[in-house]
């Protein structure tokens, strides 16, 4: 019993030191931007949701959980006063999968100048089955995350 629980440790740490897709810890990584010119349709939004593609996803990050992972994307708006925040599913396809990161905008003038605004998702080990990318758009630009 002994020598067994010693055989599945010592898997278990060799898995987790290693750079393998079986190990959970390296399932993405490697976040890299690119610069993007959106149809300013697409970033105006729509009637059933009239908020706004923020302007620019500064940072992307994908973190394991024991259910799933939690996508974290932190952009910036032109203006002070962006409120409602959301990742939204914008599409999947074949492994990749894309959200528009949206805010609304302020109903009242505001003062100008970046604001900083965080929004997350959550995403169950079976939505994840299959995902080899997650791709998160704003207006001036796209930042994409893909397991290792």
């Amino acid at each position: 019993m002994l020598l067994r629980a010693i055989l599945v440790l010592s898997l278990t740490l060799s898995v987790a030191a290693c750079d393998s897709r079986l190990n959970p810890l390296n399932w993405f990584g490697g976040e890299r931007e690119q610069r993007v010119r959106v149809d300013p349709d697409r970033a105006a939004g729509t009637p059933a949701d009239p908020r706004v593609l923020v302007t620019e996803v500064t940072q992307l990050s994908v973190e394991q959980t024991t259910s799933g992972a939690i996508l974290r994307a932190t952009g910036v708006t032109p203006a002070q006063g962006y409120y409602d925040a959301e990742l939204v599913l914008a599409e999947i396809n074949n492994g990749a999968v894309v959200f528009e990161f949206r805010a609304a905008a302020p109903t009242r003038v505001t003062t100008p100048g970046l604001q900083t605004i965080v929004a997350g998702v959550t995403l169950t080990n079976g939505e994840l089955a299959g995902v080899s990318s997650i791709t998160v758009i704003a207006a001036q630009n796209r930042r994409t995350v893909s397991r290792r």
